[in-house]
């Protein structure tokens, strides 16, 4: 285990942290209400059917596409309006990014899990302002930082009254359009104690690989994930989707929602054999 342990919220009975494998996953950005509700109904049911904890993940905005053409999502008021309705439908916990240190107030009134983009993971307002809303915060390592830099990060929150920090890979860029994922990284993360994550679909992302959007190959999440299940994790987040060809984001690199049921039987087969070699 990390160390650290974490209650989604008071009185709920769902625990990250404390051994098991939690599972993040959902639309890269939420499309509509009906396709929300849609994955996460279909993901509670595999997730409760194997016994792991499911969180529910969808951006209400994309503010860092490659292209300022490109789909973004229905906004900070109408998502927080899906999001709570898909919270309350379905009965999972929601995890969503926030961009701006505005945005972390209204946020911390629907999600259970505030997520902090690699590529802001050093902005200490944004951090600040997210640990004052008392929610978990998902910190995701930035393609440039190295591992043990992250505890600066985490300092940020905790330096603000909150520790319920949990720490993200989503892979290093090398250059290439491609990323690389440095397991020992997982390891240097996790002796902080704190929970870490693997980011399985955003770590096989080829930013800007299709010109004016990122490319990516959703294959390979699943050999990454069992990686870095055998590493040792206590969550795996995946973006999925019915139809990752007509996705308005991300579609290359999600998992087909069909597939997902495998995904999850390789990943958490994996988790539980390493958890045997922890105890």
């Amino acid at each position: 285990m990390s160390g650290k342990i974490y209650e989604i919220t008071p009185d709920s009975g769902k625990f990250i942290g404390d051994g098991g494998l939690a599972v993040i996953a959902g639309p890269c950005s939420l499309e509509s209400l009906e396709l929300g509700l849609r994955i996460a109904k279909y993901m509670k049911r595999l997730c409760d059917e194997r016994g792991l904890l499911y969180i529910f993940k969808a951006s209400f905005d994309k503010a860092n596409r490659t292209s300022v053409h490109a789909w973004r999502g229905p906004g900070l008021e109408k998502g927080l309006e899906q999001l709570a309705e898909i919270k309350a439908k379905v009965n999972v916990p929601i995890l969503t990014d926030i961009h701006e240190s505005y945005q972390a107030a209204p946020v911390g009134e629907v999600a259970d899990v505030i997520q902090i983009p690699a590529f802001l993971c050093r902005q200490t307002d944004l951090l600040v302002s997210a640990a004052k809303t008392g929610r978990i915060i998902n910190i995701k390592k930035a393609q440039f930082l190295a591992p043990e830099d992250m505890i600066y990060a985490a300092a940020k929150c905790r330096e603000a009254g909150n520790d319920r920090v949990m720490l993200c890979e989503r892979g290093t860029t090398m250059g290439y359009h491609r990323l690389v994922v440095d397991m020992a990284g997982l390891v240097v993360m996790r002796e902080f104690g704190y929970p870490v994550v693997f980011d399985a679909t955003h770590s096989v992302q080829r930013p800007g690989g299709l010109g004016g959007s990122s490319g990516g190959d959703y294959r390979l999440a699943f050999p990454l994930a069992r990686a870095a299940a055998s590493v040792g994790i206590d969550a795996v987040f995946a973006e999925t989707h019915p139809s990752p060809k007509e996705a308005l984001s991300d579609g290359p690199n999600m998992i087909p929602i069909d597939q997902m049921a495998k995904f999850l039987d390789e990943v958490s087969a994996v988790h539980k054999l390493r958890v045997t070699f922890e105890q």
